[in-house]
C-alpha cells in the first residue's frame, strides 16, 4: 500500500514497532511508533502533520493475531491482540479525524477482514477485534459524514503474509489446509498484498467519494461459496 500511494503522487508516512533499516522509495517517510501506546499515536498525529502538511488519508493496516480460542486466551492474550486491533485503530482515527475536519475532510481506510462474520476456528480474539472495526467505520462515517470525512473498511481474506501462514499452521496438517482452502476461493489463486493495495487507492480516490460507511470483501470469492465445493457429488 505504501509503495503503490507513492507510486501514484502522495506523500506518505509509515510506520511500525521496528526500526526500519530499508532505505525508502521517494516520497516515502517512516517512524519507528507502536499504535498500542497513546503517546506514540499522539506523535505520529504530529510528525504527520510536521512531514506531510495536509493529512488527506489514514489508513490503519496495523494488526497482530492470537491464535487460541477463548478459553485457552490468557488477560495478556486480550490486552496485547486488543491494543492493537481495536485501541489502535479507535486512537488513530480520534487523533487524525479533527486534523482532517479543519482541513475540508478526509477519507479513511480500515483494514478489517472476512474474520469478522466468518469466524476462523482457534482464533477468537481476532475475530472480534475485527468485527468492532467493522462497526468503528459505521460509527465514524455517520458521526463525520458531514466534517467531509469518508470512512470504510476493506475485508481481506486469505492473503498470503505472514499472518496467514500462522493460521495455516496451526491445521494438523498446514499443507492440506492450504490445498483444502484454495479449492475453495473461486478465483483459483490465494490474495496478495497488492490486491489490497489497490482497493485501498480506489477508496482514497474521487472515484469513490460516495462511498461511505461500507465494508469491501476482497477474498477471491471465499465466502461466497457453499462449504460444498464444486465436483462434490
Amino acid at each position: 500500500m505504501v509503495e503503490l500511494f507513492a507510486r501514484e503522487g502522495a506523500q506518505v508516512l509509515t510506520c511500525s514497532r521496528s526500526e526500519r533499516k530499508d532505505p525508502l522509495p521517494q516520497g516515502i517517510s517512516s517512524l519507528t511508533a507502536d499504535v498500542s501506546r497513546s503517546d506514540d499515536v499522539k506523535k505520529l498525529a504530529s510528525e504527520a502533520v510536521s512531514r506531510l502538511g495536509k493529512i488527506d488519508i489514514l489508513v490503519n493496516n496495523a494488526g497482530v493475531q492470537v491464535e487460541k480460542t477463548v478459553v485457552d486466551s490468557t488477560d495478556e492474550d486480550f490486552e496485547a491482540l486488543m491494543s492493537v486491533n481495536t485501541w489502535g485503530v479507535f486512537a488513530l482515527c480520534r487523533e487524525f479525524i479533527p486534523l482532517m475536519a479543519g482541513n475540508g475532510g478526509g477519507t479513511i481506510i480500515n483494514i478489517g477482514s472476512i474474520s469478522a462474520d466468518h469466524a476462523d476456528p482457534s482464533m477468537a480474539l481476532y475475530n472480534a477485534s475485527k468485527a468492532f472495526v467493522h462497526s468503528l467505520t459505521r460509527s465514524i462515517a455517520v458521526d463525520h459524514g458531514h466534517q467531509g470525512i469518508r470512512c470504510n473498511a476493506i475485508c481481506p481474506g486469505w492473503i498470503m503474509t505472514e499472518m496467514a501462514d500462522a493460521a495455516f499452521d496451526l491445521a494438523d496438517d498446514p499443507d492440506a489446509a492450504r490445498a483444502d482452502a484454495l479449492a475453495r476461493h473461486a478465483a483459483g489463486r490465494f490474495g496478495q498484498p497488492k490486491d489490497i493495495a489497490q482497493a485501498a487507492l480506489w477508496l482514497a480516490s474521487d472515484g469513490a467519494s460516495f462511498i461511505t460507511g461500507q465494508t469491501l470483501t476482497i477474498d477471491g470469492g471465499l465466502i461466497a461459496a457453499s462449504p460444498l465445493r464444486p465436483g462434490f457429488f
